[in-house]
């Protein structure tokens, strides 16, 4: 058997994010216009100029709130993280310190408010994710990543920065943060996004923690909202952050920091882009949806998954068909998932356990032929049944070998990623 990691305590509530496991990412912004990937502005060099003619035109007349979070909460995800100012610095919200925002659009309204109070109808949780980087504000100092860089030379890139102060950005980025956390009731995380410390191929520096007065910001945060969720994006030590967010990637174990177990987050997209993404093509199957959420729980973390709304406010048909995989299986298999863990067990080939208490859960993706050996197992397991119906699995139990072998139904059952459920002595 395998001991579990204890992750040090952290100052944030942690206690229902280990318990909920998996949560919605919303990226939605004016980036949904163009449809071609949410970092289109750096990936096209767009000028500020060109760009804002999305600010005209950005008229979500299909945004339905609630419609959203009934679909998260029928998908089984307990909370919802959702972009008020992603890297383009477009506001979703009514915010005093700029006139970039939803209220100057077509839209003509907060957005963020209703979809607070919907959420929260549907009983999830609600969290924001919030860019520290900001490639609208004019104080905001050029950097490998902003789209004005690829249209100057070092020099020039030196010379503009002469009237850009970051010190002013600060104060905008503080204040927004404050007004994010004054006025929308109890926050249960914040998302920050994101420092990169290291120069360019010129030496030109990149953003670090005291760009964004990190340790102030996080101070500020926890003075307003004492039990939120921070995550570890500010570029901070390893004792500050609560949440550690790998992205795009699948962690096989444990994750660890500087030799450390931490709590954590994988967050992941349903296709290869955040915002939406018209033509991209790389929509995850069935089989890797509900396999990413089971890896996931299988190794202690939880799993973050994105929806890009349209530019009209809906999700689109290729995102709600991904939801309604969720859908399908958690409403038979969620007890594999909420206030699970890694479990001590070592799970056979193909197959991943997770595991609440006396309740073992082993999630088969590959289906055998009639048996499943556990090993070392042969006298731990008092009854056995299929998760999605309750039906008895009967089993047996070889002292010698110290295995126990499950009588498995010749035919898989109808589920995307079957489930026994053991119940331990």
């Amino acid at each position: 058997m395998t001991a579990i990691p204890t992750p040090a305590p952290v100052q944030g509530d942690i206690n229902w994010f280990v318990h909920d496991r998996f949560g919605m990412f919303i990226h939605w912004g004016l980036y949904a216009l163009p449809a071609r990937h949410e970092w289109v502005k750096n990936r096209e060099a767009i000028l500020d100029e060109k760009y804002d003619k999305y600010l005209r035109y950005f008229d979500p007349d299909l945004y339905d709130p609630r419609e959203w979070a009934r679909l998260a909460r029928q998908a089984g995800m307990k909370y919802v993280v959702v972009t008020t100012k992603h890297h383009e610095g477009f506001c979703l919200w009514d915010s005093q310190f700029t006139d970039y925002k939803a209220t100057n659009t077509p839209a003509g309204r907060d957005l963020i408010q209703p979809l607070v109070e919907a959420f929260r109808a549907e009983g999830l949780k609600v969290g924001f994710y919030h860019s520290v980087i900001d490639w609208h504000h004019p104080h905001f100092p050029l950097d490998r990543l902003h789209p004005l860089y690829k249209h100057l030379t070092t020099a020039e890139v030196l010379e503009a920065n002469k009237k850009r102060h970051i010190e002013v950005y600060r104060e905008y980025l503080h204040s927004q943060v404050r007004e994010l956390l004054t006025n929308y009731g109890e926050i249960a995380y914040l998302f920050f996004d994101f420092s990169y410390p290291q120069p360019d191929a010129a030496g030109l520096p990149g953003k670090t923690r005291e760009d964004w007065g990190s340790e102030d910001l996080v101070r500020m945060v926890r003075s307003l909202q004492p039990k939120i969720l921070i995550n570890d994006r500010l570029n901070l030590p390893l004792d500050q952050p609560d949440i550690h967010t790998p992205e795009q990637t699948q962690p096989r174990a444990w994750v660890e920091k500087e030799g450390k177990p931490v709590f954590w987050e994988t967050c992941q997209t349903f296709s290869g882009a955040w915002g939406y993404h018209r033509d991209e093509t790389t929509w995850k199957s069935p089989e890797q949806l509900i396999r990413m959420l089971v890896n996931t729980v299988s190794c202690g973390g939880n799993l973050l998954m994105n929806v890009g709304p349209t530019a009209r406010g809906a999700f689109d048909k290729r995102a709600q068909q991904a939801l309604n995989v969720y859908a399908e299986w958690m409403a038979v298999n969620s007890r594999s998932i909420y206030g699970c863990t890694m479990s001590p067990f070592q799970a056979p080939a193909d197959c991943r356990f997770t595991q609440n208490g006396k309740r073992l859960y082993l999630h088969v993706f590959a289906w055998p032929f009639r048996h499943l050996h556990l090993d070392d197992m042969a006298d731990k397991v008092d009854y056995a049944q299929l998760l999605h119906d309750g039906s008895e699995i009967a089993f047996t139990a070889n002292s010698e070998t110290n295995c126990l072998t499950l009588q498995t139904p010749i035919i898989k059952p109808d589920v995307t990623v079957p489930v026994f459920e053991l119940f331990l002595k």
